[in-house]
């Protein structure tokens, strides 16, 4: 299996199986339509590739794995692997927490001021709720859907008659109602497509705290 694991990763890594190198192994055996491997093969040495081919290209990822990558595993020291390891965990764990905060779920709170949290799995299963806000003793649930674009909303409100009953237990058991909110994607960012629900959230929370 770490034979097949480095095999595999150094081919795919200097793209010794790329199309300019195998040919276009997917398109050529939908032509072959062969019953057997040996068919295949056959077609393959006679129409695509030569076989000494394949055996250069064979012996170009023996010299890349046993000149470049053990070249490359010996650069590697103790204090590289530590660094690397608290990079991923501190670094890199901060900059995702940092995109995520910037897509709806960041937008909602700021526009809010209000902390919102992840339900836990029992009310995303049992009531469809993904965030919630806490509003002394009540909670008011959030459900975010992402459509592909405005066109779409219409289709997904349909879908809520699926969840009202559930979202009428959540208004029942914890005294605030459940608001949808619909996430657009604009080139690479998120944005809110029914802006008009932060208003409407904020007068519930008037109504919980008043």
């Amino acid at each position: 299996m770490a034979k097949e694991w480095v095999l595999n990763s150094a081919m795919s890594r200097f793209q010794l199986n790329f199309k300019r190198n195998v040919g276009a192994v997917s398109e050529e055996i939908r032509k072959c339509s062969p019953k057997t491997e040996e068919e295949w093969a056959e077609y393959y040495f006679s129409h695509v590739r030569e076989q000494k081919h394949l055996v250069e290209l064979g012996e170009k990822l023996f010299v890349k794995i046993s000149e470049v990558l053990q070249c490359e595993l010996d650069q590697i020291t103790e204090e590289d692997c530590i660094h690397y390891i608290q990079d991923v965990v501190i670094r890199r764990t901060f900059d995702g927490y940092q995109t995520e905060i910037k897509t709806i779920y960041g937008e909602l709170q700021e526009n809010l001021q209000c902390k919102i949290e992840p339900a836990s799995d029992h009310w995303d299963r049992h009531y469809n709720v993904d965030f919630f806000i806490t509003c002394g003793d009540a909670y008011i649930g959030l459900q975010i859907k992402p459509v592909t674009n405005t066109a779409s909303i219409p289709r997904i409100y349909t879908e809520r008659t699926l969840q009202e009953q559930s979202h009428k237990e959540f208004y029942k058991k914890f005294g605030g109602h459940v608001f949808y909110i619909y996430s657009i994607k604009e080139g690479k960012k998120k944005k809110i497509a029914n802006i008009e629900v932060i208003e409407e959230i904020r007068t519930e929370i008037a109504r919980l705290q008043g």
